[in-house]
């Protein structure tokens, strides 16, 4: 699923504006005990304080409020491992229109329960994409609703990128961005926020090993999507949208994390900078300790995609 044509920097702006009424703008953590570990000087994006728990409320937020009232009168449709549903019910909820989330099995428990407190209609389907796709056009026929895709809708995609936009305008300049990889959305609309505000900025994105289609793709110089997920960060299972790949391939790297790594860099989030993150989001600083030389010396921006987390599942509880 894709939508065309692809966004634009102008619809990162038009999406700040939309959303600037229902979308928080989130803080900006730093830490000199961090920045003596990696070599740098890090400036952390708290997109797990937006509201819903992660950054995919922005670009919900901008989906909803872009239709037009006899289209939203009809309701929105998504399929999603937990944040954008979340996200959507929510938004959805801000302009009191009905909104229908498919959602496989596995989903982490505590993401499951933010799209039910939001007011969303859950619909189960197996653990795979073709499943999703066939249940959420199962779900549009019978609705009528309109199909907001996670990853590949423009809309969502630009108001991803407002994230990074409120980063770079308050508090760069930065000599690099890290941001997690899964679908795609954060990342691409990262790359739209830096054309506006930081065109000679590095983009790196970080991606597990157990689900490094974004790695594969970028290096093939087409999309390779053929893999089955495997990695702790449940939100980081996505497959690379076509569009997302669009704008990414012309602009950014990729650094593959082990599930190990992110999982320590979770940990020193939460002893650190005392914030609860989740596997998806502490990515990026594990990206950053894994490979140190690459940002030796740079002002770096990281953004915290979320902090919905289980917590009578954490990842170190088994240890």
């Amino acid at each position: 699923m894709s939508d065309s044509p692809l966004p634009c920097v102008d619809d990162v702006l038009a999406a700040a504006a939309r959303i600037a009424p229902h979308a928080r703008v989130t803080p900006v953590l730093r830490s000199r005990t961090l920045d003596a570990m990696s070599g740098a000087e890090l400036a952390f994006k708290g997109e797990h304080l937006q509201r819903g728990g992660a950054f995919k409320f922005r670009g919900a937020c901008n989906a909803v409020w872009a239709m037009d009232d006899a289209q939203a009168a009809r309701g929105v449709v998504t399929h999603s491992s937990g944040n954008h549903g979340a996200a959507l019910a929510l938004a959805a909820r801000t302009r009191g229109i009905a909104c229908h989330v498919v959602v496989p099995e596995g989903a982490v428990a505590a993401k499951l329960a933010n799209i039910v407190r939001h007011g969303a209609t859950l619909w189960r389907c197996e653990a795979s994409i073709a499943a999703r796709e066939a249940m959420c056009a199962q779900v549009q026929a019978e609705t009528g609703g309109t199909l907001v895709h996670p990853y590949t809708h423009s809309h969502v995609i630009a108001g991803q990128g407002t994230a990074a936009l409120e980063l770079l305008h308050g508090h760069g300049p930065f000599d690099t961005l890290v941001v997690p990889v899964g679908g795609g959305g954060l990342a691409a609309g990262t790359v739209l926020a830096m054309q506006a505000l930081a065109p000679t900025a590095r983009l790196v994105l970080a991606e597990p090993e157990g689900a490094a289609d974004t790695a594969r793709s970028l290096a093939a110089g087409e999309r390779r999507v053929d893999i089955t997920p495997d990695t702790v960060c449940d939100g980081l299972r996505g497959t690379l949208g076509q569009p997302n790949f669009a704008l990414l391939q012309p602009a950014a790297s990729v650094l593959t994390v082990r599930d190990a790594d992110t999982v320590a860099a979770m940990r020193l989030i939460w002893q650190v900078l005392k914030q609860v993150v989740e596997p998806s989001s502490a990515i990026a600083l594990a990206a950053i300790l894994g490979a140190p030389e690459s940002f030796a010396g740079q002002r770096v921006g990281v953004v915290l995609s979320g902090g919905n987390v289980d917590l009578d599942a954490l990842p170190w509880s088994a240890a």
